[in-house]
C-alpha cells in the first residue's frame, strides 16, 4: 500500500527545532510559530509522544523561549544546520528508531531544511508543522517549504496533527487535546503559499 503519511502516536517523535531568544525579533510570525509549537509540545506529553529539543549555538543566540513550555527538557546545543547532531542520534536509538517526525521550529530554509533531508535520508517519515515553522523571511520559508514537499516531507498543521493523533472523540485523551483546540490556529501568513500553487 502506498505511504500515505498517517501519523500514529506509537512511532512518532516531535522535533523542536532552535525556538531561541535571539531570533525573537527577527523571525516572521515568531509569537504565533511558538504558540503553535508549544500546543504540540503540550499535546506529546498528553499522548506519550517523545520531544527532542535543539539550540543552535546557545552561547551567542541565548537559551529556547520560556513560552515553548519545554523548561524541564535538555537541549542538545548544536552548530550545525541538522538537528541529527550525535546526541540526537542516539537519543532516537534509545527511543527505538521511530518512524515518524513530527518537526516545528526555525529557521524553515535552513535548520528545518537540512534536518528533514537527514530524516527522509534515515528513512523517516517527515510531518513539517507549516505553522509552527517560519524564517526571517516570507520568501525564505514560502519556497523551504514547497522544496521540502519536492523531498518528499509531509506539510500539516498544528490542529491537523493534534486531530490526526486521536483519530476519534471516544480516544481516552481526546478531552485533554480538546481543549488545546479551543482557539483556532492564529494566520502565519501561509495563505500567500497555497494561492500562489
Amino acid at each position: 500500500m502506498a505511504n500515505i503519511g498517517r501519523l500514529s502516536t506509537k512511532d512518532a517523535v516531535v522535533f523542536l527545532c532552535d525556538m531561541q531568544e535571539k531570533f525573537r525579533p527577527n523571525i516572521f510570525q515568531f509569537t504565533n510559530i511558538v504558540s503553535n509549537a508549544a500546543r504540540l509540545l503540550q499535546a506529546s506529553r498528553v499522548l506519550g509522544i517523545p520531544p527532542i529539543l535543539t539550540e543552535q549555538y546557545p552561547k551567542g543566540l541565548g537559551p529556547t523561549v520560556p513560552e515553548l513550555g519545554a523548561g524541564d527538557l535538555t537541549a542538545h546545543a548544536k552548530t550545525s544546520f541538522t538537528m541529527m547532531t550525535e546526541d540526537v542520534v542516539k537519543e532516537l536509538e534509545a527511543l527505538g528508531n521511530p518512524k515518524q517526525a513530527i518537526l516545528c521550529g526555525i529557521e524553515a530554509h535552513a535548520c528545518i531544511a537540512c534536518t528533514t533531508y537527514d530524516l527522509l535520508e534515515r528513512g523517516m517519515e517527515v510531518h513539517i508543522v507549516a505553522d509552527a515553522v517560519s524564517s526571517r523571511s516570507q520568501t525564505d520559508r514560502l519556497f523551504a517549504l514547497s522544496r521540502l514537499k519536492q523531498s518528499g516531507a509531509y506539510l500539516t498543521t498544528t490542529e491537523a496533527v493534534l486531530l490526526q493523533l486521536v483519530q476519534d472523540a471516544k480516544h481516552p485523551n481526546f478531552k485533554e487535546i480538546q481543549k488545546l483546540l479551543t482557539h483556532p490556529s492564529p494566520d502565519t501568513g501561509l495563505l500567500a503559499f497555497f494561492s500562489a500553487l
